[in-house]
């Protein structure tokens, strides 16, 4: 028998996206009409050079990608639109999601934020993060003193 820690954040989570995708298909009135706000699926890679983040955001137009960093906070935005606005008759399904994502990740102070380059490519969003130069470690020399020092007190006792 193998022991599996329990994590019951990670229960709630699954839980809540297996609700999610139950009630997906129902439109509610405050939802607006055919739009849903959905989140975007990353793979994070440390190279020795660089940090890469692909997005998968399939069906977006590259103009309508959005990449910004400030604070060392990597930001993704984008908005898929729908592709036929008024008729809505003809669909026997309709699971492709359309609306707006945004997506933060927190960056190590390591990333040279100056040259962050990114590319489109097949419904793929590649983000390379070049790592700057570390800073090197400065080793500082402890000298020691030219002997033994007395320590002594502001005040004299008087002799009894």
């Amino acid at each position: 028998m193998v022991l599996q820690r329990w994590e019951p954040a990670g229960e709630l989570r699954q839980w809540e996206d297996t609700m999610n995708r139950l009630w997906r298909g129902f439109r509610w009135p405050y939802y607006g009409e055919g739009t849903e706000t959905w989140n975007i699926l990353v793979d994070v890679i440390q190279r020795p050079a660089e940090i890469v983040v692909k997005a998968s955001v399939p069906g977006v137009k590259p103009e309508d990608i959005d990449v910004s960093v400030e604070d060392n906070v990597l930001t993704l935005r984008a908005e898929r639109k729908s592709e036929v606005e008024e008729e809505r008759e003809g669909y026997l399904v309709q699971e492709r999601a359309t609306g707006s994502f945004y997506r933060a990740l927190r960056l190590p102070d390591t990333v040279n934020t100056d040259k962050i380059e990114s590319f489109y490519d097949n419904g793929v969003l590649t983000v390379h993060l070049p790592k700057a130069e570390e800073k090197k470690k400065r080793q500082i020399e402890v000298r020691v003193g030219g002997g033994a020092r007395q320590i002594e007190t502001g005040s004299k006792r008087a002799k009894k």
